[in-house]
Order: structure tokens, then sequence, then C-alpha cells
């Protein structure tokens, strides 16, 4: 399943599976065919987000240091990063982020 995000505020992100249904877990959504993330709860997801990340980080630095050369998994953060976006462009225009409408 692909999630594509929506929001008046800035341009439709699209995420796989995997990755939207992570973000959405952290910032305490259900993970389903359609939802809606309110401005009311947009400063809590972006706070639950950067934490999740701030985490990540070190386990992923530490990861890296221990891989041998080799392609490197894509993090959290970077994940993330397009989606903490798109809450904090939507908040500042008090838009509502949909999916699945």
């Amino acid at each position: 399943m692909l999630y594509k995000f929506k929001s008046q505020a800035d341009s439709d992100l699209f995420m796989t599976q995997g990755p939207a249904e992570r973000i959405l877990a952290i910032i305490g959504k259900p993970a389903g065919p359609q939802g809606i993330i309110e401005p009311d709860e947009m400063a809590r997801a972006i706070a639950a987000l950067e934490a999740a990340v701030a985490a990540q980080g070190e386990a992923d630095a530490n990861q890296a240091a221990a891989s041998p050369g080799g392609a490197q998994p894509i993090t959290l953060h970077q994940r993330a990063w397009p989606f903490i976006q798109l809450l904090k462009r939507s908040l500042e225009a008090d838009k509502p982020i949909v999916w699945g409408v």
C-alpha cells in the first residue's frame, strides 16, 4: 500500500506502507486506508518524531560504524524529515494532513 499524505499547506508526500506506518505509530495515529492529523495534534507529533529520531540516531550511528563499506540502510531521520517538514508547514498554516481521501 502506498500512503499519500495531503495538506493544503504543502505538496503531497508519498510513502510506502512500512515507513508510513512506523511514523504513524510514533505519533500515535492508527495506520489505515484513511486518516487525519488535525493542527492541534501536530506540535505533539513533531515532538514525538524528533524524540524518536534522536533516540534512533545513536543506534544508526553505531550500526553504520559496524558496517563494512557496503550500502547503508535508510535511517529513521531520513524517512521522518519530509514528514516533519509537512507537519511544520501544516501547523503554521493551520491546515490538517489527510490520507486516503
